[in-house]
């Protein structure tokens, strides 16, 4: 899946032991105040997602409560969840008073 955060490095070799980067997940959580469209627009515009992942991910995240976005480097899933915090509300319903919710949080492990 396409994004416009550069990808994460696995890992560098020091000496006989391998360092690994630790690698976070950009959480989407669903609410009922932001309709397929305005997700499906938001994932195409910040994440480069095609129109069909996207709407793959609404699909996932209006079923399961959440789905993730992205994985990668922790100041990359901070840059991630606070674009789509500052999205803003969805102008297709007049109850959406501002952007939809995300949380880092590590991979398992």
């Amino acid at each position: 899946m396409p994004a416009t955060i550069d990808a994460p490095t696995t890992g560098t070799k020091k000496g006989r032991e391998e360092e690994f980067t630790p690698l976070y997940n950009v959480v989407l959580l669903d609410d009922d105040e932001h309709t397929y469209d305005y997700v499906i627009e938001m994932l195409c515009k910040l994440f480069l997602f095609s129109e069909t992942q996207a709407y793959q991910k609404a699909v996932e995240v209006d079923s399961a409560g959440r789905t993730i976005v992205i994985t990668c480097e922790k100041a990359q899933a901070e840059f991630g969840r606070d674009q789509i915090h500052g999205y803003g509300a969805d102008p297709r319903m007049p109850q959406s008073k501002g952007s939809m919710s995300a949380i880092v949080e590590p991979t398992a492990g």
